[in-house]
């Protein structure tokens, strides 16, 4: 098994079919198909299902795949420690926080971007997770209180992560602000009622313990889903809706028209942090990212 065999495999599990794969590695098809063979059957195992679509990793191959992208990226994180002539990558997974965006670029200005191949995906809860595992991304943002701690926790231990705590916090009403209640010292779930709650699709398998808004399981007469951040900003100011969050706010990146204000009554910590792989020895740039992060979120 040698690193360039592994290195294939992980580029056949992203782009989905040999031949795409082939393009991207610069190769023959046949070559790369023998490569992959003879891996599978030095491993003794099928990695991938072949099809006229394409192919797919089987059960085996998955779990095969997450244990070659850590192998492969901690020789990508020596190569950057040792040589320069290699393009580097790094990526971040995250819910749905401007700030993580606004640290990643940040980051990202510090390095040459000719020299380094960058990624963040603002994506659902549990492909956060995933992304981590498999080592698509260096590490993952997403948040943890009373309701989903216990499940996550677990969810971390049976797969070999570790959560880095950033901040603790309370928990605000994320609104327009020309919402009518934009300008209360504080809200109740009674005033906020009326308008619709507006929450992040998360997939039709998922539970409530991968909800990015942290009541999840209050039962709400008006609730609109959205994919993206743009989006339920869009419907902040349409549909005077709203969400909850940290109240942490960037107007960097969202603009000045939104405003967070505390619920009342209400004694709910969100516990923001970051999870990695354990035992991994991070980049220069994630290094550097969670520096951003820490530095954003004390000025806040």
């Amino acid at each position: 098994m040698t690193l360039q065999q592994l290195h294939y495999a992980i580029v056949i599990s992203e782009s989905g079919s040999m031949n795409k794969a082939a393009e991207i590695l610069y190769i023959a098809q046949p070559s790369l198909t023998s490569a992959i063979k003879e891996l599978e059957k030095e491993t003794a195992i099928t990695i991938f299902n072949r099809s006229g679509k394409g192919v797919t990793l089987t059960a085996d191959g998955v779990e095969f795949i997450s244990y070659a992208r850590q192998v492969y990226q901690q020789y990508e994180i020596l190569q950057e420690r040792y040589t320069h002539n290699i393009k580097k990558k790094f990526g971040v997974s995250a819910q749905h926080y401007s700030f993580a965006v606004q640290a990643f670029v940040e980051m990202v200005k510090q390095f040459n971007t000719c020299d380094y191949e960058f990624a963040i995906r603002e994506t659902k809860t549990s492909e956060v997770i995933e992304d981590v595992v498999t080592m698509k991304s260096e590490i993952g943002i997403l948040y943890l209180s009373d309701f989903n701690r216990q499940t996550m926790t677990r969810i971390f231990q049976m797969q070999s992560l570790e959560f880095h705590t950033l901040i603790e916090c309370g928990i605000y009403a994320y609104l327009s602000k020309n919402h009518p209640l934009a300008k209360n010292e504080s809200v109740t779930f009674g005033e906020l009622k009326e308008f619709p709650c507006l929450t992040f699709e998360q997939g039709d398998k998922s539970s409530f313990y991968f909800a990015e808004e942290i009541f999840s399981t209050n039962d709400y007469a008006r609730v609109i889903k959205a994919c993206d951040r743009s989006t339920m900003l869009n419907l902040m100011k349409g549909l005077d809706g709203y969400t909850f969050c940290s109240g942490i706010i960037c107007d960097d990146l969202n603009g000045s028209d939104y405003t967070a204000v505390p619920i009342a009554e209400d004694n709910s910590i969100m516990e923001i942090g970051y999870i990695t792989k354990k035992n991994v020895i991070l980049s220069k740039m994630g290094e550097r990212y969670i520096e951003e992060l820490k530095n954003y979120l004390s000025q806040s």
